[in-house]
């Protein structure tokens, strides 16, 4: 790897930590907003749950968002505020189900009324953005609070004059109070409000603002509890716990969470508009709350940052177990530490995280591909069909193989393996063309010569239709009642089936041999279709036709050299659509008019170099197409536009719905000699399994001799996994003061056996910045860890790595580098220097950073760490994670949420420099090497999980013209540019002064990537930008896609 690199999402953010309520996209019905890092989700509350309407990303990080209503708008508009202190208000545009960006210029209309949107910046000063009464964000302001840090701030409810109320905190004490401030629309500032009240809770740190008719605030603390207003302060004593979150059922009753992931309700007692109660209930267990919304009809969202959030149905009158949990949404943030590991079966990767904190702390297994559930080695599968017995059964029960010269019949025993069984009434001494369920509790086998009506109560023949003398039928298509085939000779006939009766209604020549055919029913009858598709071979055409009549309704050309080899007629969300797969891997989407038949081109993907074939399959309920091929995709939609979700498979050739009680959801997959039952997210490019610990995993590393992982846990353990299933096999407790701060796995030279070395830290008596610690030296044999050595530290050890058949220790004081002697620990050499933190090795390169602000080079030489370099920068601030990218490019990232490359001074060559700067905007905590050395991973606090590719000057050079030419064509989502967004940034200090460096040597992968989800009018013209040809364009941006 070099200096210039390529970053992109390989799995997004799934850290949730804000939502909010309201009618945003319709007022039919109310919508859940969450936000996650830099994006954010917008959900139809259904009866049942939440839907998924639209997942949009943004140029910001988000740091808080706001449903509200101006006077002239019929919908909630949603505002958002990023770290940089960038805000925008986004809008639904109902006809176009597209987000777009409100007007935001100050129209100058002077109001006597004033609503504002605040955050707090620095604890000490407060960002006012005045919003006038026609929903116009107007400039911002900031005003200090003198010798006070802000804990928490809200607007006031019911007050003719804006009025905010803050819970601030002794600059040099603790006490903490209560003070209102009325914001002047005219002077743009802030003046001394109508009340506050002294020396609250010490624990005291949120604010809830409570509506009409009451109008004042709840102020929760760790002990207490109290209602504050012009004229009322009451208080109650609670049970001590940290308030993380809260939720307003309506304005008498509030949802709160604890920081162990307790749910109460907190209700307040009114009479005459005044406060006479505040009462506590427990509800029962959730995941650790960073947000909750009452979302109606006892449903409530919990948002967390430190586990799975979830959907939850709450008793409100019950008390210590009133909640169910319906649904969990995956979360693998805070990432703390993860490790690659191959597997040797698939030839392919896991990356298994260290996830979550306290309670909610587990591992997560991350894989690409598909969760497969049994699987036949079959050569030569030509054809996949599943059955039902009955038709109206929600499971299969049949699984049909067509091979070229038999078809084979497989199902399900007692003991959920597949076994060959029989069909009487199917002819298996043959090859199956097509076969389908069909009405009267029927199948239907199409074979070369015939068409054969099944009983799937019986199963024995009831109708066969022989086809001319002469005549092979060489291509089918079948739904409940209907049948279309083409044979060699260019005939087409049409059949209907009846109740034990096949009727052939129609038949006519065609002026070409057909390469696919289509009749997948689209219209309101979901087992008969009006239309049907035939593909032409000699003159590249596909025909749309009427039936049962076969008259042509239109017939659109697709170039010349282009073979359709599957077609598919299909409807997502109501709108139509006929799907055309080619020879050459391209997948062509055109938009159908049912009733004229007019089609338009909406869409045009390269999915691989090898034909295509087109399925339908549902899976939760939900309709999805799989593209089957050498790089096969589901094709879903989603707010009323078609996601392709290409999947990490190779070479699959036929696939099928095989629903099973035992595999729900499932679908049977064939290649070249497998044939597959398989269950696969169509949405999502990974799988994740989750290992529920019950506490935070601070460090884990995989031991390939053992089979085995090691684990140091929050609770002072370290704990030796089975790899296969990550059962806890040994577990050994350290001392109360001693934490396990790293794990590593080592093969010392001149020893064949790997050991796990362990490296903790514990505070020293009565000198907070010190620290001692000891290096231990495990064995894994039989499922046991077993202490061999335990080695004394002069300072705590916060890393360790595997260097050269030896073992380096950062240490607090400096690094140190152990030989193994006599299986002993035997001092190297070391070097001294302030509280090292990280370390990073590659060949005899050992990259350091400091706590603070500092990055060193040494290369080992026998018995000497030779210091090569140093980077001192204190805008850096503190390093979260180093790599090595090569010998001579080093990668840091940064608590100001930056990715750096470094590399040598050339004129100082006993000083490194900053070459690349790029803002990630999260904070990084873990690279991982690959096998190939051109790429690297990352992990981050919300869960994202990121890939680093290398890249050549010519391809920095062509991707740095394509992201220009987006960023100068593309409007960005509420005015957020991509450059500012992207830029390198620093914070100087709490006067908000800050400066940005233009991103340089990285190019923002998801940009790129989502040119191909442009209109083909825009991608048109970034292509002429770059003067390359579309086609070409969109080939090489697929490819880099491909690579993570």
């Amino acid at each position: 790897m070099g200096k210039l690199n390529y970053v992109v999402t390989a799995h997004k953010p799934t850290n949730v930590t804000h939502s909010c309520v309201g009618n945003f996209t319709s007022l039919e019905y109310t919508n859940l907003v969450v936000a996650k890092f830099n994006r954010f989700e917008i959900h139809k509350i259904t009866p049942d749950g939440i839907k998924l309407i639209s997942d949009v990303p943004i140029n910001g990080r988000i740091v808080s968002l706001k449903l509200f209503r101006p006077h002239d708008e019929p919908l909630d508009l949603l505002f958002i505020l990023t770290e940089r202190y960038k805000t925008c208000v986004l809008k639904w545009d109902v006809d176009s189900c597209e987000l777009i960006t409100r007007t935001v210029k100050c129209s100058g209309i002077k109001t006597s009324t004033l609503s504002v949107f605040i955050t707090v910046i620095f604890l000490v000063m407060v960002l006012v953005v005045p919003l006038n009464n026609i929903g116009q964000l107007e400039e911002p302001f900031i005003f200090k609070l003198d010798r006070m840090l802000v804990k928490d701030i809200k607007l006031l409810y019911g007050c003719e004059v804006p009025t905010l109320v803050v819970l601030c905190q002794d600059g040099g004490g603790y006490a903490r109070h209560a003070k209102t401030f009325e914001v002047s629309s005219v002077s743009r500032a802030t003046v001394t409000g109508p009340w506050l009240h002294d020396n609250l809770d010490n624990g005291a740190g949120l604010l809830i603002a409570v509506p009409t008719p009451l109008c004042g605030v709840l102020i929760i603390g760790e002990e207490r509890v109290g209602y504050c207003s012009a004229n009322t302060y009451r208080v109650i004593s609670k049970n001590h716990f940290t308030t993380k979150a809260y939720g307003r059922v309506d304005a008498f009753r509030y949802l709160l969470g604890d920081s162990e992931g307790l749910l109460y309700l907190l209700v307040v007692t009114h009479e005459n508009q005044r406060v006479t109660d505040l009462k506590f209930e427990g509800l029962g267990e959730t995941s650790i709350a960073s947000t909750i919304s009452y979302l109606g009809n006892s449903l409530v969202f919990v948002g967390s940052s430190c586990g799975d959030s979830q959907l939850i149905k709450v008793d409100l009158d019950a008390q210590g177990s009133g909640i169910e949990v319906l649904k969990k949404f995956v979360n693998l943030g805070p990432i703390h530490d993860m490790c690659l590991v191959g597997l040797e079966k698939h030839g392919k990767n896991q990356i298994v995280t260290c996830s979550g904190g306290s309670k909610d702390g587990s591992l997560r297994i991350v894989r690409k591909g598909i969760n497969e559930q049994a699987s036949l080695k079959l050569e030569g599968i030509v054809g996949l069909w599943s059955l039902k017995s009955p038709i109206d059964e929600a499971l299969d029960t049949f699984l049909v193989v067509s091979f070229i010269s038999e078809t084979r019949i497989f199902a399900m025993n007692g003991e959920d393996e597949l076994e060959e069984t029989e069909i009487k009434g199917f002819l298996c001494q043959v090859r199956t063309l097509f076969c389908h369920d069909a009405v009267y509790n029927q199948y239907v086998q199409v074979t070369s010569n015939s068409v054969r009506l099944v009983s799937s109560k019986t199963r024995e023949l009831l109708s066969n239709w022989h086809a001319p003398d002469g005549l092979t039928v060489n291509i089918a298509t079948a739904n409940a009642t209907q049948v279309l085939l083409a044979s060699e000779d260019r005939h087409l006939f049409y059949i209907e089936l009846g109740d034990g009766i096949l009727t052939e209604m129609k038949r006519t020549q065609l002026d070409h041999l057909a390469s696919c055919l289509n009749i997948n029913p689209i219209g309101a009858d979901p087992n008969f279709s009006e239309l049907a598709l035939v593909g032409k071979w000699t003159d590249d055409s596909m025909e749309i036709r009427k039936l049962p009549d076969l008259t042509l309704v239109i017939k659109k050309r697709l170039g010349e050299n282009i073979m359709p080899r599957s077609a598919l007629l299909c409807a997502f969300e109501g709108i139509s659509y006929f799907l055309c797969g080619l020879g050459d891997g391209n997948l062509i989407v055109f938009q159908l008019d049912k009733i004229t038949g007019d089609i338009v081109v909406t869409k045009r993907v390269s999915l691989g170099r090898q034909p295509i074939t087109l399925h339908t399959y549902s899976w939760e309920n939900a309709e999805y197409v799989f593209a089957a091929s050498d790089r096969p995709a589901t094709i879903y939609s989603s707010n009323k536009k078609l996601f392709i979700n290409e999947l990490d498979l190779e070479d699959v050739s036929h696939m099928c719905q095989f629903n099973l009680a035992a595999f729900p959801d499932s679908i049977a997959i064939a290649t070249r000699d497998e044939l597959t039952i398989s269950n696969v997210d169509p949405t999502q490019k990974v799988r994740i399994r989750n290992i529920r610990l019950g506490e935070l995993a601070r460090c884990i590393c995989h031991q390939p001799q053992t089979s085995t992982y090691g684990i140091c846990t929050a609770q002072n353990s370290v704990r030796l996994l089975e790899a296969e299933t990550f059962k806890v096999l040994s577990a050994y407790i350290l001392p109360d003061s001693q934490s396990g701060e790293s794990i590593v796995s080592c093969l010392f030279t001149g020893d064949n056996k790997e050991y796990y070395c362990v490296g903790t830290k514990s505070a020293l008596p009565d000198e907070t910045s010190k620290t001692k610690g000891r290096i231990l030296v495990f064995r894994a044999e039989n499922g046991h860890l077993l202490l061999i050595l335990q080695k004394e530290t002069g300072s705590g050890v916060s890393s360790l790595k595997a260097f050269n058949g030896k073992l380096l220790a950062s240490c607090s004081d400096g690094i140190h580098l152990y030989m193994w002697t006599r299986r002993k620990l035997q001092l190297e050499c070391e070097y001294t220097q302030r509280k090292t933190k990280h370390v990073q090795t590659h060949g005899n390169v050992i990259v350091t950073s400091d706590a603070v602000d500092e990055i060193r080079l040494f290369v080992y030489k026998p018995g000497q760490l030779e210091k090569q370099a140093v980077l001192f920068d204190p805008e850096m601030n503190e390093v979260s994670a180093v790599e090595i990218l090569d010998s001579s490019v080093y990668l840091t990232g940064t608590s100001f949420f930056n990715l750096c490359t470094m590399m040598k001074n050339v004129e100082k060559d006993d000083q490194l420099q900053l070459v690349g700067q790029y803002h990630l905007g999260d904070w990084i905590t873990r690279f991982c090497r690959l096998v190939d050395p051109s790429k690297i991973i990352f992990g981050t606090n919300s869960g994202m999980i990121g890939v680093i590719l290398s890249l050549t000057t010519d391809q920095y050079g062509l991707l740095k013209n394509i992201q220009s030419s987006m960023r100068s064509r593309i409007v960005p989502l509420g005015g957020l540019v991509h450059s500012d967004w992207r830029s390198f940034h620093f914070f100087y200090d709490c006067s908000v002064r800050r400066r940005s460096l233009e991103d340089n040597y990285f190019i923002d992968g998801d940009l790129i990537e989502s040119f191909l989800d442009l209109s083909m009018e825009k991608k048109k013209i970034i292509a002429n930008d770059v003067s390359m040809p579309l086609r070409e364009l969109c080939e090489k941006v697929v490819d880099l896609k491909r690579l993570h």
